[in-house]
Protein backbone atom coordinates (compact mmCIF):
# COMPACT_ATOMS: atom_id res chain seq x y z
CA UNK A 1 0.00 0.00 0.00
CA UNK A 2 1.19 3.52 -0.76
CA UNK A 3 1.64 6.71 1.47
CA UNK A 4 -1.88 7.59 0.47
CA UNK A 5 -3.64 4.33 0.96
CA UNK A 6 -2.26 4.26 4.75
CA UNK A 7 -3.43 8.13 5.17
CA UNK A 8 -6.92 6.84 3.97
CA UNK A 9 -7.52 3.73 5.48
CA UNK A 10 -6.59 4.79 9.10
CA UNK A 11 -8.11 8.37 8.70
CA UNK A 12 -11.22 6.44 7.27
CA UNK A 13 -11.24 4.24 10.18
CA UNK A 14 -11.32 7.73 12.65
CA UNK A 15 -13.42 9.32 10.87
CA UNK A 16 -16.56 6.56 10.77
CA UNK A 17 -15.40 6.11 14.75
CA UNK A 18 -16.65 9.89 15.25
CA UNK A 19 -19.25 9.44 12.96
CA UNK A 20 -20.50 6.50 15.24
CA UNK A 21 -19.83 8.44 18.42
CA UNK A 22 -21.71 11.47 17.14
CA UNK A 23 -24.94 9.31 15.76
CA UNK A 24 -24.66 7.08 18.91
CA UNK A 25 -24.78 10.91 21.25
CA UNK A 26 -27.39 12.79 18.78
CA UNK A 27 -29.64 10.57 16.92
CA UNK A 28 -32.66 8.18 17.51
CA UNK A 29 -31.35 4.71 15.73
CA UNK A 30 -34.02 2.67 16.67
CA UNK A 31 -36.39 1.22 19.61
CA UNK A 32 -34.93 1.61 23.22
CA UNK A 33 -35.01 -1.60 24.31
CA UNK A 34 -32.31 -2.93 21.32
CA UNK A 35 -29.95 -0.77 22.64
CA UNK A 36 -28.66 0.34 19.36
CA UNK A 37 -27.37 3.99 20.47
CA UNK A 38 -25.47 2.32 23.03
CA UNK A 39 -23.81 -0.11 20.96
CA UNK A 40 -22.87 2.22 18.32
CA UNK A 41 -21.26 4.08 20.87
CA UNK A 42 -19.79 1.29 21.82
CA UNK A 43 -18.20 0.50 18.43
CA UNK A 44 -17.07 3.94 17.84
CA UNK A 45 -15.34 4.18 20.63
CA UNK A 46 -13.56 0.73 20.06
CA UNK A 47 -12.16 1.51 16.94
CA UNK A 48 -11.02 5.36 18.46
CA UNK A 49 -9.28 3.24 21.39
CA UNK A 50 -7.38 0.54 18.70
CA UNK A 51 -6.53 3.47 16.29
CA UNK A 52 -4.49 5.36 19.29
CA UNK A 53 -2.71 2.39 20.63
CA UNK A 54 -1.79 1.23 16.95
CA UNK A 55 -0.65 4.71 16.39
CA UNK A 56 1.05 5.83 19.44
CA UNK A 57 2.91 1.99 20.46
CA UNK A 58 4.04 2.57 15.96
CA UNK A 59 6.02 6.40 17.17
CA UNK A 60 7.38 5.01 20.37
CA UNK A 61 8.39 2.20 18.76
CA UNK A 62 10.67 4.35 16.32
CA UNK A 63 11.13 7.35 18.84
CA UNK A 64 11.68 7.10 22.22
CA UNK A 65 12.36 10.60 23.39
CA UNK A 66 9.46 10.77 25.91
CA UNK A 67 9.54 14.60 26.30
CA UNK A 68 9.17 14.89 22.44
CA UNK A 69 6.49 12.45 23.13
CA UNK A 70 4.75 13.92 25.80
CA UNK A 71 5.32 17.90 24.23
CA UNK A 72 3.37 16.88 21.34
CA UNK A 73 0.51 14.67 22.55
CA UNK A 74 -0.01 17.59 25.24
CA UNK A 75 0.44 20.78 22.74
CA UNK A 76 -2.40 18.18 21.48
CA UNK A 77 -4.97 17.45 23.59
CA UNK A 78 -4.66 19.97 26.29
CA UNK A 79 -5.17 23.38 24.37
CA UNK A 80 -8.98 22.48 23.80
CA UNK A 81 -9.29 19.93 26.22
CA UNK A 82 -8.48 22.51 29.12
CA UNK A 83 -10.33 25.47 27.33
CA UNK A 84 -13.77 23.45 27.47
CA UNK A 85 -13.28 22.04 30.52
CA UNK A 86 -13.19 26.30 31.86
CA UNK A 87 -16.12 27.15 29.85
CA UNK A 88 -18.11 23.66 31.14
CA UNK A 89 -16.90 23.38 34.80
CA UNK A 90 -17.68 27.58 35.06
CA UNK A 91 -21.82 26.68 33.67
CA UNK A 92 -21.89 23.90 36.26
CA UNK A 93 -20.40 25.99 39.09
CA UNK A 94 -18.88 23.17 39.86
CA UNK A 95 -16.53 23.04 42.55
CA UNK A 96 -13.13 23.02 42.97
CA UNK A 97 -12.27 19.18 43.56
CA UNK A 98 -14.10 19.05 40.03
CA UNK A 99 -11.89 21.36 38.48
CA UNK A 100 -8.70 19.27 39.64
CA UNK A 101 -10.13 16.15 38.57
CA UNK A 102 -10.86 17.05 35.44
CA UNK A 103 -7.49 19.18 34.52
CA UNK A 104 -5.49 16.54 35.79
CA UNK A 105 -7.71 13.70 34.28
CA UNK A 106 -8.69 11.48 36.73
CA UNK A 107 -12.63 12.18 36.56
CA UNK A 108 -12.96 9.11 35.46
CA UNK A 109 -11.69 6.76 38.35
CA UNK A 110 -13.91 6.12 40.96
CA UNK A 111 -15.69 7.63 42.62
CA UNK A 112 -16.08 9.64 39.22
CA UNK A 113 -16.79 13.49 39.02
CA UNK A 114 -18.14 14.17 35.69
CA UNK A 115 -20.90 16.75 35.21
CA UNK A 116 -23.43 15.84 32.38
CA UNK A 117 -21.39 18.76 30.50
CA UNK A 118 -18.00 17.01 30.59
CA UNK A 119 -19.37 13.29 30.97
CA UNK A 120 -17.53 12.29 27.27
CA UNK A 121 -14.35 13.64 28.89
CA UNK A 122 -14.19 10.25 30.74
CA UNK A 123 -12.48 8.61 27.25
CA UNK A 124 -9.93 11.96 26.62
CA UNK A 125 -8.94 11.29 30.66
CA UNK A 126 -7.75 7.21 29.79
CA UNK A 127 -6.01 8.74 26.50
CA UNK A 128 -3.98 11.17 28.61
CA UNK A 129 -3.83 8.56 31.35
CA UNK A 130 -2.19 5.77 28.34
CA UNK A 131 0.01 8.38 27.31
CA UNK A 132 1.26 8.67 30.95
CA UNK A 133 1.25 5.15 31.61
CA UNK A 134 3.39 4.20 28.25
CA UNK A 135 5.36 7.30 28.71
CA UNK A 136 6.99 5.85 31.95
CA UNK A 137 7.15 2.53 30.53
CA UNK A 138 9.20 3.87 27.79
CA UNK A 139 11.35 6.03 30.16
CA UNK A 140 12.49 2.87 32.44
CA UNK A 141 12.66 -0.25 29.83
CA UNK A 142 13.20 2.35 26.72
CA UNK A 143 11.38 0.54 23.62
CA UNK A 144 11.71 -3.20 24.94
CA UNK A 145 8.74 -1.52 27.57
CA UNK A 146 6.55 -1.61 24.91
CA UNK A 147 6.84 -5.45 24.99
CA UNK A 148 4.58 -5.70 28.51
CA UNK A 149 1.87 -4.29 26.60
CA UNK A 150 -0.07 -7.02 25.18
CA UNK A 151 0.30 -8.93 28.70
CA UNK A 152 -0.88 -6.05 30.17
CA UNK A 153 -4.02 -6.10 27.76
CA UNK A 154 -4.68 -9.60 29.02
CA UNK A 155 -4.56 -9.05 32.11
CA UNK A 156 -7.16 -6.04 31.97
CA UNK A 157 -9.27 -8.11 29.93
CA UNK A 158 -9.49 -11.00 32.44
CA UNK A 159 -9.94 -7.75 35.24
CA UNK A 160 -13.19 -6.77 33.03
CA UNK A 161 -14.29 -10.98 32.42
CA UNK A 162 -13.74 -11.95 36.20
CA UNK A 163 -16.37 -8.74 36.84
CA UNK A 164 -18.90 -9.42 34.30
CA UNK A 165 -18.24 -5.59 33.04
CA UNK A 166 -18.97 -5.66 29.15
CA UNK A 167 -17.79 -1.83 28.85
CA UNK A 168 -16.97 0.92 30.97
CA UNK A 169 -16.01 4.41 31.47
CA UNK A 170 -13.24 3.47 34.15
CA UNK A 171 -10.21 3.17 32.80
CA UNK A 172 -8.72 -0.14 34.11
CA UNK A 173 -12.09 -2.08 32.77
CA UNK A 174 -11.79 -0.34 29.15
CA UNK A 175 -8.00 0.27 28.72
CA UNK A 176 -8.11 -3.12 27.17
CA UNK A 177 -9.44 -1.43 24.05
CA UNK A 178 -6.12 1.15 23.33
CA UNK A 179 -3.95 -1.76 24.63
CA UNK A 180 -5.34 -4.29 21.71
CA UNK A 181 -4.10 -1.36 19.34
CA UNK A 182 -0.82 -1.58 20.78
CA UNK A 183 -0.43 -5.82 20.10
CA UNK A 184 -1.55 -4.80 16.36
CA UNK A 185 1.49 -2.40 16.44
CA UNK A 186 4.08 -4.80 17.85
CA UNK A 187 2.55 -7.04 15.39
CA UNK A 188 2.74 -5.45 12.47
CA UNK A 189 5.96 -3.64 13.00
CA UNK A 190 7.19 -7.55 13.34
CA UNK A 191 7.73 -7.76 16.97
CA UNK A 192 6.21 -11.23 16.62
CA UNK A 193 5.47 -13.87 14.16
CA UNK A 194 6.77 -13.11 10.43
CA UNK A 195 3.08 -14.36 9.24
CA UNK A 196 1.08 -11.88 11.51
CA UNK A 197 0.55 -9.54 8.10
CA UNK A 198 0.16 -12.84 5.73
CA UNK A 199 -2.49 -14.37 7.85
CA UNK A 200 -4.14 -10.52 8.05
CA UNK A 201 -4.22 -11.00 4.26
CA UNK A 202 -7.22 -13.51 4.36
CA UNK A 203 -9.07 -12.16 6.84
CA UNK A 204 -12.88 -11.73 5.50
CA UNK A 205 -13.12 -8.02 6.44
CA UNK A 206 -17.07 -6.90 6.12
CA UNK A 207 -17.63 -10.91 8.36
CA UNK A 208 -15.01 -9.28 10.91
CA UNK A 209 -17.31 -6.17 11.15
CA UNK A 210 -20.00 -7.73 11.75
CA UNK A 211 -18.87 -9.95 14.59
CA UNK A 212 -17.34 -6.72 16.07
CA UNK A 213 -20.78 -5.04 16.29
CA UNK A 214 -21.76 -7.90 17.81
CA UNK A 215 -19.53 -7.79 20.15
CA UNK A 216 -20.46 -4.18 20.87
CA UNK A 217 -24.00 -5.09 21.53
CA UNK A 218 -25.28 -6.44 25.33
CA UNK A 219 -26.76 -9.21 23.27
CA UNK A 220 -23.36 -10.35 22.31
CA UNK A 221 -22.93 -11.65 25.44
CA UNK A 222 -19.25 -13.25 26.04
CA UNK A 223 -17.94 -11.92 22.46
CA UNK A 224 -17.71 -8.34 24.85
CA UNK A 225 -14.62 -9.45 26.47
CA UNK A 226 -13.19 -10.04 22.77
CA UNK A 227 -14.17 -7.02 21.06
CA UNK A 228 -10.51 -5.27 21.59
CA UNK A 229 -8.73 -7.74 19.92
CA UNK A 230 -11.49 -8.40 17.08
CA UNK A 231 -11.28 -4.25 16.12
CA UNK A 232 -7.40 -4.53 16.29
CA UNK A 233 -7.67 -7.47 13.72
CA UNK A 234 -9.82 -5.81 11.40
CA UNK A 235 -7.96 -2.27 11.26
CA UNK A 236 -4.89 -4.69 11.12
CA UNK A 237 -6.37 -6.44 7.95
CA UNK A 238 -7.55 -3.73 6.23
CA UNK A 239 -3.86 -1.82 6.62
CA UNK A 240 -1.99 -4.86 4.94
CA UNK A 241 -5.02 -5.59 2.01
CA UNK A 242 -5.91 -2.15 0.23
CA UNK A 243 -8.07 -3.27 -2.73
CA UNK A 244 -11.29 -4.10 -0.74
CA UNK A 245 -14.63 -2.77 -0.88
CA UNK A 246 -13.91 -1.81 3.32
CA UNK A 247 -11.39 -0.08 2.50
CA UNK A 248 -12.25 1.91 -0.64
CA UNK A 249 -15.28 3.09 1.75
CA UNK A 250 -12.79 3.81 4.69
CA UNK A 251 -11.06 6.25 1.59
CA UNK A 252 -14.02 8.53 1.18
CA UNK A 253 -13.12 12.49 1.04
CA UNK A 254 -15.89 13.19 3.46
CA UNK A 255 -14.48 10.82 6.26
CA UNK A 256 -10.93 11.83 5.82
CA UNK A 257 -12.78 15.39 6.54
CA UNK A 258 -14.15 13.77 9.75
CA UNK A 259 -11.28 12.62 10.59
CA UNK A 260 -9.35 15.59 10.14
CA UNK A 261 -11.70 17.80 12.90
CA UNK A 262 -12.74 14.65 14.68
CA UNK A 263 -11.05 15.59 17.86
CA UNK A 264 -13.23 19.24 18.11
CA UNK A 265 -16.49 17.21 16.75
CA UNK A 266 -15.47 14.98 19.97
CA UNK A 267 -15.22 17.44 22.61
CA UNK A 268 -17.11 20.40 21.73
CA UNK A 269 -20.21 18.03 20.40
CA UNK A 270 -21.98 18.34 24.09
CA UNK A 271 -22.05 21.20 24.97
CA UNK A 272 -24.44 22.47 22.25
CA UNK A 273 -26.81 19.77 23.43
CA UNK A 274 -26.97 22.88 26.43
CA UNK A 275 -27.98 25.79 23.83
CA UNK A 276 -31.17 26.02 21.78
CA UNK A 277 -30.18 23.95 19.05
CA UNK A 278 -31.04 20.59 21.47
CA UNK A 279 -34.52 22.53 23.19
CA UNK A 280 -37.79 22.06 22.68
CA UNK A 281 -39.93 18.87 22.35
CA UNK A 282 -38.68 15.53 20.98
CA UNK A 283 -39.88 16.49 17.59
CA UNK A 284 -38.66 20.07 17.99
CA UNK A 285 -35.32 19.20 19.04
CA UNK A 286 -34.84 16.73 15.79
CA UNK A 287 -36.26 18.81 13.62
CA UNK A 288 -33.21 21.20 14.50
CA UNK A 289 -30.84 18.38 14.16
CA UNK A 290 -29.01 19.11 10.83
CA UNK A 291 -28.72 22.72 11.85
CA UNK A 292 -27.32 21.38 14.88
CA UNK A 293 -24.79 19.63 13.30
CA UNK A 294 -23.74 22.12 11.07
CA UNK A 295 -22.90 24.58 13.98
CA UNK A 296 -21.13 21.55 14.83
CA UNK A 297 -18.95 20.77 11.80
CA UNK A 298 -18.08 24.66 11.53
CA UNK A 299 -17.19 25.03 14.85
CA UNK A 300 -14.76 21.98 14.71
CA UNK A 301 -13.44 23.10 11.50
CA UNK A 302 -12.43 26.86 12.84
CA UNK A 303 -11.08 25.23 16.31
CA UNK A 304 -9.05 22.56 13.92
CA UNK A 305 -7.57 25.11 11.41
CA UNK A 306 -7.50 28.09 13.62
CA UNK A 307 -6.82 27.22 17.29
CA UNK A 308 -5.76 23.72 17.57
CA UNK A 309 -3.44 23.58 14.41
CA UNK A 310 -0.79 27.03 16.28
CA UNK A 311 -0.61 24.47 19.86
CA UNK A 312 0.14 21.63 17.63
CA UNK A 313 3.06 23.54 15.26
CA UNK A 314 4.13 25.39 18.85
CA UNK A 315 4.36 21.37 20.15
CA UNK A 316 6.40 20.06 17.29
CA UNK A 317 8.67 23.33 17.47
CA UNK A 318 8.99 22.54 21.23
CA UNK A 319 9.88 18.93 20.42
CA UNK A 320 12.56 19.32 18.42
CA UNK A 321 14.50 21.05 20.88
CA UNK A 322 14.58 17.78 22.92
CA UNK A 323 17.54 16.81 20.48
CA UNK A 324 17.90 13.42 17.98
CA UNK A 325 16.13 10.02 19.05
CA UNK A 326 18.59 8.78 21.40
CA UNK A 327 21.66 5.84 20.14
CA UNK A 328 20.61 1.96 20.22
CA UNK A 329 16.15 2.29 20.01
CA UNK A 330 14.21 -0.51 19.31
CA UNK A 331 14.16 -0.77 15.22
CA UNK A 332 11.45 -0.64 13.84
CA UNK A 333 10.14 -1.17 9.90
CA UNK A 334 7.73 1.16 10.53
CA UNK A 335 7.32 2.99 7.48
CA UNK A 336 6.68 6.93 7.56
CA UNK A 337 3.36 6.82 5.39
CA UNK A 338 1.83 4.30 8.64
CA UNK A 339 2.59 7.49 11.10
CA UNK A 340 2.03 10.42 8.89
CA UNK A 341 -1.72 10.67 8.87
CA UNK A 342 -3.99 14.05 8.03
CA UNK A 343 -5.31 13.60 11.81
CA UNK A 344 -3.81 16.11 14.09
CA UNK A 345 -3.97 13.54 17.18
CA UNK A 346 -1.23 11.33 15.22
CA UNK A 347 2.02 12.42 16.83
CA UNK A 348 4.72 13.63 14.21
Amino acid sequence: MDQRGHLAVLDGWRGLSILFVLAAHLLPLGPRALQINYSVGILGMVVFFNLSGFLITSFLLQDQRIGAFLIKRFCRVLPLGWLYMAVALSLSAAPLSTWLSHFLFYANLPPKDLPPMTEHLWSLCMEVQFYVGVALLVLVLRARGLLLLPLLAVIFTLLRASQGIMASSVSYYRIDEILAGSILALAYHGRFSARFREWLIHVPQWWLFLLLALSSMPQGGWLNYLRPYLAAALIGATIVRPGTGLVTMLGSRFLLFCAAISYALYVIHPMLSFTWLASGTVVAKYEKRPLFLAVLFALAYVSTRYYESWFIALGRNWARRVGPQPVGALATDASPSILQTTDPLVPK
